[in-house]
């Protein structure tokens, strides 16, 4: 990660304390700037380099699905790295909002909850895939509790998915919050994965109580 150059508000005083202090955080955010730099969607982006680098899940000629994708920064990343524009490699993403296209991915906008969404998914995909990818998270409200249940929720959708999809040996991965996955979905993945970690990147903001559950070794 190269250093950060500092960046200075201009015109501050026309907009509120609060978001000066969230633009002058993102001018400033040495990944924000990288991403920019490197033509990836988000900062977002370099958890999942992070992830994929030291645990090293997404391999050339992978199939992936990349849940929550919007706006692209997981997707672009999987795209390169598993050559999806190659001859084997496959990445779906699909999210609520609408998704700029990537070249080299297939997207789809719609709700992942609903079963219709999940059939249509299904329907385009190379199945069974190696991995599944979940960085879907639920609007906070501020009530740590709530928004923890909340993405714990759609974890737990994500999974039951994955285990529609993947391939014996596969990889799961999702984004929980602080607290790591409940008891219930914790010993629904140690069930069917031989190995479960809990990872917070370095590109996760240290006041962010994100972190993701990477399951690995997929078995029915």
């Amino acid at each position: 990660m190269q250093r950060a150059v500092t960046v200075r508000l201009k015109n501050a005083r026309k907009l509120s304390t609060g978001s000066q202090r969230w633009l002058a955080r993102q001018l400033n955010d040495p990944y924000v700037q990288q991403a920019q730099a490197q033509g990836l969607r988000s900062r977002a982006a370099f958890k999942l380099i992070q992830l994929d680098d030291k645990f090293h899940f997404l391999k050339k000629g992978a199939r992936i699905v990349d849940l929550g994708a919007a706006p692209g920064g997981w997707t672009q990343v999987a795209v390169q790295r598993v050559d999806s524009q190659g001859i084997e490699g496959c990445v779906i993403g699909i999210d609520l909002l609408e998704i700029e296209p990537i070249a080299g991915a297939s997207l789809i906008q719609g709700n992942f909850l609903e079963s219709q969404t999940q059939n249509q998914l299904k329907a385009i995909m190379k199945i069974p895939v190696q991995v599944v990818l979940s960085d879907m998270a639920s609007s906070t409200i501020g009530h740590s509790q709530t928004d923890h249940l909340r993405t714990v929720a759609l974890a737990e959708a994500a999974f039951y998915f994955a285990k529609d999809v993947l391939v014996p040996g596969g990889t799961f991965v999702a984004k929980v919050f602080q607290g790591g996955t409940n008891q219930d979905l914790l010993l629904k993945l140690k069930r069917h994965f031989r190995q479960i970690k809990h990872v917070k990147p370095l590109a996760s903001r240290k006041e962010s109580s994100e972190m993701y559950v990477l399951a690995f070794g997929f078995k029915q």
